[in-house]
Parts: C-alpha cells; sequence; structure tokens
C-alpha cells in the first residue's frame, strides 16, 4: 500500500472512532462519571471504549439475558453496562484477582442499584468457572464476556463454552490486539495466544462466528 494512502486511511480509521465515540454512542452520567475516574489510573487506558459497552449491552438484550459472566472486570464499566440491561432476578457473576481495581465498580454498581444482579469473585477466573461448571451451572448461562490475561484466553472460552447455553453468546475482547496480529514479524507469546485462539474459533464446529473492528477487535460465537 502506498504510503500516503496508508497514512490517510489511519487518520480516517481514528476520525470516524471519534466521531462514533463522541457523538453517537452516550454513557450514562454514571458510566461517565466511572469512565473518568478510571481515566485517573495508571493503567486507566484498559477500560473498554464506549462503543464497546454499547454493543456489549445490545448483545446481551438479543439473547434476552438473565446470567451472565464477566471474565476479567477491571473498575467495573461493562459490567455496569450488562448489569443494567438484566431483569432485577438476572445474575452476573464477575471474576477478577484485584480488589483495587473492582472496589472503584462496586462502588458505581451500588450508585446504579444494580450492586444485587452482580456477584463479584475476587480468584484466578478459571478457579471460580471450574466451581461453577462443577456446580452443574453446564448450560444455564446466556452471556459471556471475556477481557482478562490473553494467554488465559482459550482455557476461558472452553469453560465458558460448558456453561453457556445453546444460542447463547461468548464476546471476546482485544483480538485484534492492536493490529498485532497481522504483523507476521511479531511473534510475542500473547500475539500468537490470540492468533491461535482465532483460528480456532474460525474453524470451531460447536460456533457460529464472527471478528468485528470494534474497539480493539470483538470476536463473537455464539453456540449451537
Amino acid at each position: 500500500m502506498d504510503t500516503k494512502l496508508k497514512m490517510k486511511s489511519s487518520i480516517v480509521v481514528e476520525t470516524v472512532s471519534r466521531y462514533i465515540v463522541e457523538e453517537i454512542v452516550t454513557d450514562s452520567s454514571l458510566e461517565h462519571e466511572l469512565r473518568l475516574e478510571t481515566n485517573k489510573l495508571s493503567n486507566g487506558g484498559m477500560i473498554s471504549s464506549s462503543d464497546v459497552g454499547a454493543l456489549l449491552a445490545i448483545l446481551a438484550q438479543s439473547v434476552n439475558c438473565k446470567k451472565a459472566i464477566e471474565v476479567g472486570t477491571f473498575t467495573g464499566y461493562t459490567a455496569l453496562k450488562v448489569a443494567s440491561i438484566l431483569p432485577t432476578d438476572g445474575k452476573l457473576i464477575c471474576c477478577d484477582i484485584s480488589t483495587e481495581w473492582t472496589e472503584i465498580g462496586v462502588k458505581y454498581w451500588k450508585k446504579a442499584q444494580v450492586s444485587d444482579r452482580i456477584d463479584l469473585k475476587i480468584a484466578p477466573a478459571m478457579e471460580t468457572l471450574n466451581s461453577l461448571i462443577n456446580a452443574e451451572q453446564i448450560e444455564t448461562f446466556d452471556f459471556a464476556f471475556i477481557d482478562a490475561d490473553k494467554t488465559g484466553y482459550d482455557a476461558y472460552y472452553e469453560a465458558c463454552l460448558k456453561l453457556i447455553r445453546p444460542g447463547g453468546l461468548i464476546v471476546l475482547d482485544n483480538m485484534l490486539w492492536d493490529g498485532a496480529v497481522v504483523d507476521k514479524l511479531i511473534q510475542d507469546e500473547t500475539t500468537n495466544a490470540i492468533r491461535e485462539l482465532n483460528k480456532k474459533i474460525k474453524n470451531d464446529i460447536r460456533v457460529s462466528s464472527c471478528l468485528l473492528t470494534v474497539g480493539d477487535g470483538l470476536m463473537l460465537a455464539r453456540k449451537k
């Protein structure tokens, strides 16, 4: 590709993304407040973008979600988005290992009056997921969102696939990894793990899948 054309393409993509986030997608006042507080953290950039949050809420609604799992909660923004669309008797299981980050989310969940719908598990994600499997909760969940350590994604995907009902949806974040997945010269462990999982899900006969360019790449896998 011509260098000038490539630069123009990048500028267009950035401009369109900014337009979507600033002009089209609107966070609630509480969600905006949570985002501002998160942005003050040294790793605040880990928070999902507003368009990702909006899409997750719509996707969860589309499967009539009553029971959901989130692997990797950070400061609770996406959990707030999903919990807000759940019925009053709905439940979101959040898996994270940090009390420091999730305490921020808990504060906003309470303000939004959705904390009773969220069950926060502070433990390694596989420990929580396996406990759900062992508790005979296989195929009882409607929706799962995975946004944690990338080298653990394959294990999280397999566990969630057991827990999600047929017709349910698994969404995985960061599946483009800032474009690194398309550069064959990049061969680090994390990038390769994401590449391999993208291929695996594409060829997985247990699901119907699609990789979207929203945010840093959202992989959607609908269980057959």
